[in-house]
């Protein structure tokens, strides 16, 4: 049924205006609990069995990767799609609108979409207060909420680091874990910020912001997102210094620029075979220890289980929630549950 919705309706849409339309009506359902509860029925398999990654109880290793809730307004709703956590964000330290319009594209040959968004967002401080709100809940503390953060636009790549770590501080407290996102293409110099000499900066800036933040007994995981275009040898390094730096994790991949389509940054079915090789590469040059999260190109549980095969310990998701629609999240962590998975406890 959501096949004819989209190729009849949704489609011929600006994509922009179908999320802001589509995102409502979920957190509309989410807001009345009759039809939420109906909902998650269909969406949570009963008995899924849980993934303990990054010291947190995931109810399913399939999540909503960062992007489609950018401001931390929908965390309800997306759980009870069947998400098994939710990445929010990217969010900036400074409020932004991002790039112009238009600036997302349906791929649909691909069954792809493309994007030059531009991390727009209310910014850290407003963020930061909405999930204090959900905390406040007993839904919102089970929940699991990932917080991407990214470069504020209007900050000098020389004082990135103190960008990263102002909405590090900010966020820590009500984020389960947090990311460092240095891989979008669409901030400009961002990408950059990927070398080893950059990167290892940003990172020591942030875990010493969110240790700040947070009391002793807790240490908030920390993880680097990055890009697909990076050479072998420079995702060796990201490695390294994931070691060097004692962080729990990487993950792999953001959106790529391989593509002759226009601006922006490509997602969906293109990334899953370089995203299955950075994984891989990942996990063995890591180890056992930090945790790798794969993320790109997934549309079947076939895709979730090749990652999990290469060494992800969690998958995610955004791409195919466009085309595949509202059940796609609850049908894979379902799917996934029906094959026991030997990952690690990490």
């Amino acid at each position: 049924m959501y096949r004819l919705l989209f190729t009849q309706v949704l489609r011929r849409i600006d994509p922009e205006r179908a999320h802001h339309l589509a995102f409502l009506a979920i957190r509309f359902v989410a807001a009345v609990p009759p039809l939420r509860a109906l909902v998650q029925r269909r969406c949570a398999p009963p008995g899924m069995p849980t993934a303990r990654v990054l010291g947190l109880d995931v109810p399913g290793r399939f999540g909503l990767a960062a992007g489609f809730d950018k401001d931390g307004v929908g965390i309800r709703g997306l759980t009870m799609l069947g998400f098994g956590f939710v990445e929010v964000g990217t969010i900036t330290a400074h409020a932004q609108p991002g790039n112009e319009r238009p600036r997302l594209w349906r791929v649909l040959d691909q069954h792809a979409v493309r994007n030059r968004m531009g991390f727009n967002n209310e910014g850290a401080a407003a963020v930061a207060a909405r999930l204090r709100r959900v905390r406040a809940t007993r839904w919102g503390r089970s929940a699991v909420v990932g917080v991407n953060i990214g470069k504020s636009k209007v900050t000098p790549a020389a004082q990135a680091a103190q960008d990263y770590a102002t909405s590090a501080g900010l966020l820590a407290p009500v984020a389960d874990y947090l990311v460092v996102n240095v891989s979008s293409p669409n901030t400009p110099g961002l990408r950059s910020l990927q070398s080893v000499e950059h990167l290892r900066p940003i990172l020591q800036a942030v875990r010493s912001a969110a240790d700040g933040a947070t009391p002793v007994a807790r240490t908030v995981p920390l993880l680097v997102k990055i890009a697909p275009d990076l050479s072998d040898a420079d995702v060796d390094a990201v490695a390294e210094l994931v070691l060097e730096l004692g962080l729990q994790g990487v993950v792999a991949v953001n959106t790529t620029i391989d593509h002759d389509l226009g601006e922006g940054g490509l997602s969906g079915p293109p990334l899953l075979g370089r995203g299955l090789e950075v994984v891989r590469r990942l996990r063995e040059r890591l180890g056992d220890g930090p945790v790798v999260m794969g993320v790109g190109g997934i549309t079947t549980v076939d895709d979730a289980r090749a990652y999990l095969a290469a060494g992800a310990d969690l998958v995610q998701g955004y791409t195919g929630f466009v085309y595949e629609g509202p059940f796609w999240a609850g049908r894979l962590n379902r799917e996934l549950a029906r094959t026991p998975l030997a990952g690690a406890v990490r």
